[in-house]
């Protein structure tokens, strides 16, 4: 049987090391062993934005980008986003095992229970103007419950941990209805805790859809669904955030802050907007053949298409495609399906667009869906946030329990100036 280990040779001393391989990996502190001098700090890994660099070890999320499979703690996407709710999802990515019915009764309660929001925070989202962008708000808004909670600091103890994620489920959508209506001048709606966790959020966004005051079925399932596709996704770029910044055992208020403030960027969670303004920029599917070639002549993105992980189609989109048609059954056809389904189709059936593997990914039908339901396009992130809460907070439970995990400190390669004399100011150049 062969040895477990992978030798390295120095070409440049000669010097062999022998390093283990657990899980495919070897661990990167090794190489400091491969000096030239021995002063010098060591042999380091350079790689930039983390391509092949396992930083933890985790059993939330299982993502194979090249077979199109993603698991939440061993179950696949379309399993759950078929047979469970939201909250059982989260459920689920917290504490590892799917809930018994009695479990998950009162696990629904115990956070529906937490749907108020404080008088504070109330007022502080009032300060906002009008025109704040809704992540802006929503990240000051979760900063800020560090203050209302200062008992989220102890960190290591499980009961102070579990407070904090039954609030952080249950007054994130609140807080997010309350920050919308107010900016446009409207009455806040107060949370109803005998609703369902996706009902609640439309209900208080004033968003009915059943011609009875009530919310329509099928539109609060579809936001369910949304929600679990998005729930978690292994250790992306707002997820690294969140543990770099819990890795120095700030509150997880802090941590989620962070995250939200990565997500924000356009190139993590903006790009069911761009896919929006995309299908609005060409208008018809007629010019579907010239859009194309744009993007072949490298004028223009196919935004919506390929993922950083998926090499295949992503299995997120084709549930999105589906709920999008039982959506527009009840709010009616949005043109933009037209566009995006043959833009689909034409792409796929492209060599060009198949020897580079991109497919549609989880965002190329989830803006339509938004928009369809009543939703802003600068609210589009804010529900990606919402539906990657409860995944977050598992992120961060897991790194609570790890002994091997340490403050995050990545290193650099220094290529400035050495040591240089210090000129009087009337001597500079």
């Amino acid at each position: 049987m062969s040895k477990q280990t992978l030798t390295i040779t120095d070409n440049r001393t000669g010097q062999t090391i022998e390093l283990p391989i657990e899980h495919d990996t070897v661990p990167a502190i090794g190489l400091r062993q491969l000096k030239v001098q021995a002063d010098d700090f060591g042999m380091m890994l350079y790689d930039p934005g983390y391509t092949n660099t396992a930083s933890c070890k985790s059993q939330v999320t299982f993502v194979d980008g090249d077979k199109g499979i993603l698991r939440y703690r061993g179950y696949p996407i379309e399993r759950l986003a078929k047979e469970s709710t939201f909250l059982e999802v989260a459920y689920l990515l917290l504490f590892g095992e799917l809930p018994t019915a009695s479990k998950l009764t009162d696990w629904n309660a115990r956070v529906m229970a937490q749907t108020r929001i404080d008088d504070g925070l109330k007022n502080l989202l009032q300060t906002f103007p009008a025109d704040a962008h809704p992540m802006g708000v929503l990240i000051s808004a979760v900063a800020a419950m560090s203050t209302f909670y200062p008992e989220a600091k102890q960190v290591h103890d499980s009961e102070t941990r579990l407070r904090q994620v039954l609030r952080m489920l249950g007054q994130l959508p609140t807080a997010v209805a309350f920050a919308y209506r107010n900016g446009r001048g409207l009455p806040a709606i107060e949370p109803d805790a005998a609703l369902g966790y996706s009902d609640n959020f439309l209900h208080m966004m004033g968003f009915a859809g059943d011609g009875d005051g009530g919310i329509d079925p099928v539109l609060a399932r579809a936001m369910d669904v949304l929600f679990v596709l998005h729930a978690d996704h292994e250790q992306n770029c707002s997820t690294s955030a969140l543990r770099n910044i819990a890795s120095s055992d700030a509150d997880p208020y802090c941590a989620v802050a962070g995250a939200i403030g990565a997500l924000y960027g356009p190139l993590h969670g903006g790009a069911n907007e761009a896919v929006l303004r995309m299908l609005a920029e060409i208008g018809d599917v007629k010019k579907i053949p010239a859009y194309l070639d744009r993007v072949k002549g490298r004028e223009v993105r196919l935004m919506g298409f390929g993922h950083r992980v998926y090499k295949n189609y992503d299995p997120r989109a084709q549930i999105v495609k589906k709920i999008a048609y039982e959506v527009f059954d009840v709010t009616g056809s949005n043109p933009l399906i037209d566009i995006a389904v043959e833009l689909e189709r034409t792409a796929i059936e492209d060599d060009y667009f198949v020897s580079r593997r991109l497919y549609p990914n989880v965002d190329f039908y989830s803006g339509i869906i938004y928009q369809a339901m009543g939703f802003p396009v600068e609210i589009f992130p804010v529900l990606f946030a919402l539906g990657r809460t409860p995944g977050w907070l598992a992120q961060w439970m897991e790194l609570m329990g790890d002994a091997e995990q340490r403050i995050a400190r990545p290193r650099q390669i220094y290529l400035g100036e050495g040591e240089r004399p210090y000129p009087p100011i009337g001597e500079r150049g």
